[in-house]
């Protein structure tokens, strides 16, 4: 996916959480489960950027999402409500996982996505019960092969 809108900024359909100051964008269609997996990385120590539509603005060689002012600290859980939630501000993406798309290799090769004419890399869903605390790790320690 690569997108050049606006000269470098844009709103999409994705939802966003920081941790560590390192962020991670969640791709994926309509009940893909986008906000469930940022639900879940708030359950394990991040913060939310934005959940439903994310602001991408390019700084430099860098890719910052933040959230559009109405939304800001706020995440739908599906068969709860809206929740309120502390907002990590802008951050810089790091990460982006694609919940769309399946993955079919069990020892993946590294794979990105362009934005903004920014490369990020890429995670392959769909959610499954390990892929939070994947996505976590990844954030934290990055990726050995």
């Amino acid at each position: 996916m690569t997108t050049d809108d606006q000269g470098g900024q844009g709103t999409i359909h994705a939802s966003a959480v920081a941790l560590d100051g390192r962020g991670l964008l969640i791709l994926g269609p309509p009940g893909s489960g986008k906000s469930t997996l940022a639900l879940a990385l708030l359950a394990m120590g991040g913060q939310l950027v934005a959940d439903d539509r994310v602001r991408l603005i390019r700084r430099g060689d860098r890719l910052v999402a933040s959230c559009p002012p109405r939304l800001s600290g706020l995440i739908e859980a599906r068969g709860v409500g809206i929740l309120r939630a502390g907002a990590a501000g802008d951050t810089p993406l790091s990460l982006a996982v694609d919940l769309g798309r399946a993955e079919d290799a069990r020892l993946p090769p590294s794979r990105h996505i362009t934005l903004h004419g920014v490369e990020l890399d890429l995670v392959l869903g769909p959610m499954g019960p390990h892929l939070g605390a994947a996505l976590r790790q990844m954030l934290i320690g990055g990726r050995f092969a």
